[in-house]
């Protein structure tokens, strides 16, 4: 009973590529039963074109639908004008007007990689032909009913099947972003009082990288759902701007944490810095758990208090004279950080907006002026 259950968790955490898996077997059955009752020459394209166009989210279906359409038609239309207008009987031929047929193709596809299918069918429409004796152009014809068919599943198969919305999948990849940046943003800090680990930050980073692209590319298939009017939520773009400028300001302060303090700003900097470390972090956190839930923003004062308690210290060293030790560049990378600090709580505040707006909870009640 334990086994089982252990199975059906690490299965239910991977239920979205359980998702699509399915959504895939179900498109390839369908294109190949569709393909056969119409009696296509080729039912196999069919079949690859509907596992091709089922993709994790329906935005991202819509996308490589209308690239593999677009590319197919084009390259059929090239590949079959080629070999209908230019007579070629022989070996030697062939290769010349394969040639001419790929050359112009692949480069248009290398500027442009959307109209990848546009090379295969050029070489196809002419290939083929000369395996099987037919019709130049039936063969494009054929080539691109096929497409159509598996293309055409594909989407349908996407939309109905267990459909997984990219609007959806924003609030996953952003939530995780967020946590990494919470993570990052402790190690930095940390890094004031007893140095960094540089290999643990450089991992860090290119994680939020990763992550960065992963939400961008995620972000244009949601706001591609919302185009064709697929999905309702909230627009996509502020949140990633604002997660944008929150890793903008982690950088910043890695930049101004670069080596530690002297050891008696260390001292009088010790509670403030941990302070903000452990708030903003938690902040983070608990935005990204709200992300998820479709919860309501957490509260920010603590934030704004640890924040301001921080600057109150930073004042009072400053008027002590504690600073003077400094030199040019480190007085440049402690002021750069309490600025970064200040910028950061700013960037708090709009992400407490835009977590608002993807909350799935009501408005809080306008409070009483009284």
């Amino acid at each position: 009973m334990g086994l089982a259950k252990r199975l059906f968790s690490r299965l239910w955490a991977h239920k979205a590529q359980l998702a699509l898996a399915f959504r895939i077997t179900v498109a390839a059955f369908v294109a190949l039963a569709l393909a056969s009752a119409l009696h296509l020459m080729l039912p196999l394209w069919a079949v690859l074109t509907s596992i091709i166009v089922t993709q994790m989210s329906v935005g991202r279906s819509l996308k490589a639908t209308r690239d593999y359409l677009f590319g197919t038609v084009g390259g059929a239309l090239y590949g079959g004008a080629i070999a209908v207008l230019i007579p070629h009987s022989g070996e030697p031929e062939l290769l010349a007007l394969l040639v001419l047929a790929v050359a112009p193709v692949a480069f248009i596809a290398a500027i442009n990689p959307s109209l990848n299918a546009a090379t295969v069918t050029a070489v196809i429409v002419l290939i083929v032909p000369q395996m099987s004796h037919a019709d130049p152009l039936g063969s494009a014809i054929d080539r691109v009913l096929e497409v159509g068919v598996g293309a055409l599943t594909g989407l349908l198969v996407s939309f109905i099947v267990l459909p997984s919305r990219a609007h959806g999948q924003v609030r996953g990849s952003a939530a995780r972003l967020l946590e990494l940046i919470a993570a990052a943003l402790t190690e930095l800090l940390a890094g004031l009082s007893r140095g960094r680990d540089n290999d643990a930050l450089h991992r860090i980073q290119d994680g939020i990288g990763a992550a960065l692209v992963e939400l961008n590319a995620i972000g244009a298939e949601a706001e591609r759902e919302r185009a064709a009017h697929l999905s309702s939520g909230p627009d996509t773009g502020p949140l990633l701007r604002t997660i944008l400028r929150l890793r903008h300001d982690v950088v910043i302060i890695g930049r101004a944490s670069v080596v530690p303090l002297p050891a008696d700003l260390q001292v009088r900097l010790a509670r403030p810095v941990a302070a903000v470390s452990d708030t903003i972090a938690h902040y983070l956190r608990a935005s990204a758990t709200a992300l998820r839930n479709g919860a309501a923003p957490p509260p920010i004062f603590p934030v704004d208090a640890a924040v301001k308690a921080y600057g109150a210290e930073v004042a009072c060293v400053r008027s002590e004279g504690l600073t003077r030790s400094l030199s040019g560049e480190g007085a440049e990378r402690f002021f750069a950080l309490g600025f970064s600090l200040q910028q950061m709580r700013e960037n708090l505040g709009d992400l407490e907006r835009v977590v608002a707006e993807w909350s799935d909870a009501p408005p809080a009640a306008p409070r009483s002026k009284d």
